[in-house]
């Protein structure tokens, strides 16, 4: 057994030291911010890719570069102490546009690390990339990855790893993964709150993935999967993760073509951000700690949320079936309504939110359905009067908790519902509140009396 066992660990031994190491200085990459790197990190990664993959090593140092290809099994390795500097040029960001058709690839776009269809793509280290996203303006309503550069962007990727590194200031969007199986990301640090539509993180139409260990403080939505094509985000689990957000910590939608199923987030600490010294959306104690949403005609179902703590955020639980009805390409027509059908939210603290109230809402005819909310208490600063129950369906909105204003319910608002159950619900108010816990209208809603 002895020899068996030596002779294993030689072959493998073998296999792993074969792996090459390719420091990006020995292509004439150099630590100066005032010096473009890019060549010569591309030089680096594509002879990794090309002798069969290995790892791609950033220095100790400071190292200005314009967009980065990842190619397949390249482990883009950066040493505590290095730091990739996005370059604060447009002509620096090389245009890219995937065949995976989705709403956000109808054109090219710009990103500082970018990869498509590719397999075994590892980043990692205990090093930043800094996108320096301050220095891209805002030139026009949709200019995401247009004119303002996203810091990570990986399409149809399988077997994918993100651990360990510190992600800082993308231009909009942190880190999107779209269309990629088996993702795995674990223990990153990011701060993305220095420009508009500065998520943290964006899963968007992925199967298999796992996301543990997540410090975020982000401007825009923290923990977000979207779906801008007709591939569900399928199998996922976050725990772990500690996040802010001015928005929504937690967040299925606004783009659902396809949808969500079998979603598990559990272990989720919300807190305020340390530096509240800007704000582009969103409010200052956050809009939701849990936004579930379906709008654009997908399903949402086997959703489990559970053990969150969230401190402010102002209307904390947030269940929105509706019908905006947008495509994922130009011209396309959306002729369904989707369906939610299946979530347990559960184990949630919710103190220092605001008085707005929670809301569970679908639309006549096309109910939310078997939604059981448990062991969840709400603290919130209250000192509201009787409020009339909103009249407009806004069946075409955008989805955001706040859309409906003050609620008329301190608690929870339900309508058009079956099958909504509430189990050890306790609302605390700071200041005296007229508005009685729950208001139903045409919804179906255990404890009966709600």
């Amino acid at each position: 057994m002895k020899q068996i066992i030596l002779s294993f660990l030689m072959v493998f031994g073998a296999m792993t030291s074969t792996a090459a190491d390719y420091n990006i200085t020995a292509y004439g990459a150099v630590s100066d911010t005032s010096r473009l790197s890019t060549d010569a990190v591309q030089r680096a990664i594509d002879e990794c890719s090309q002798a069969g993959g290995g790892r791609v090593l950033v220095p100790t140092g400071s190292y200005k570069i314009g967009t980065i290809v990842l190619k397949s099994n390249v482990n883009l390795h950066l040493e505590h102490g290095a730091t990739l500097y996005g370059s604060t040029r447009l002509e620096d960001y090389r245009p890219m546009k995937s065949d995976y058709v989705s709403l956000r690839t109808q054109t090219e776009t710009i990103q500082l690390i970018y990869a498509d269809d590719v397999a075994g793509v590892v980043i990692d280290g205990h090093g930043t990339i800094d996108g320096r996203g301050r220095s891209f303006k805002k030139l026009s309503w949709n200019d995401e990855g247009i004119t303002r550069p996203h810091l990570l962007r990986i399409i149809r990727g399988r077997d994918i790893t993100v651990r360990d590194i510190t992600l800082r200031n993308s231009g909009c969007w942190m880190q999107h993964y779209l269309a990629c199986d088996r993702v795995r990301i674990d223990g990153i640090r990011v701060f993305n709150r220095n420009n508009y539509n500065n998520d943290a993180l964006d899963l968007d139409g992925c199967h298999d993935v796992v996301v543990t260990g997540m410090l975020a403080d982000s401007d825009d939505d923290a923990i977000t999967l979207k779906s801008t094509s007709p591939r569900l985000c399928e199998n996922i689990t976050i725990t772990g993760c500690v996040v802010s957000s001015h928005c929504n910590a937690i967040k299925l939608g606004t783009e659902t073509n396809g949808g969500f199923r079998n979603i598990n987030i559990s272990g989720i600490c919300v807190k305020p951000s340390e530096d509240q010294s800007s704000q582009f959306f969103g409010l200052p104690r956050g809009i939701s700690a849990i936004s579930l949403e379906i709008v654009d005609g997908g399903v949402l179902e086997n959703v489990n949320v559970s053990g969150i703590t969230a401190e402010g955020t102002e209307s904390p639980i947030f269940v929105r079936l509706a019908n905006r009805a947008r495509g994922y390409y130009e011209g396309q027509k959306i002729d369904r309504v989707g369906r939610i059908d299946g979530v347990h939210i559960s184990n949630v603290f919710v103190n220092n939110a605001g008085p707005s109230g929670c809301s569970i809402t679908g639309l006549p005819g096309h109910p939310v359905e078997n939604v059981t909310l448990s062991d969840i208490t709400i603290c919130h600063s209250g000192g509201q009067k009787q409020t009339p129950i909103p009249v407009d369906e806004k069946e075409k909105e955008y989805p955001e908790a706040t859309m409906w204003g003050v609620l008329p319910a301190r608690g929870f608002f339900v309508r058009h519902a079956r099958g909504i159950r509430f189990d050890g619900i306790e609302i605390r108010t700071a200041a005296p509140d007229e508005r009685p816990e729950y208001v139903v209208e045409d919804a179906d809603v255990t404890p009966a009396g709600m």
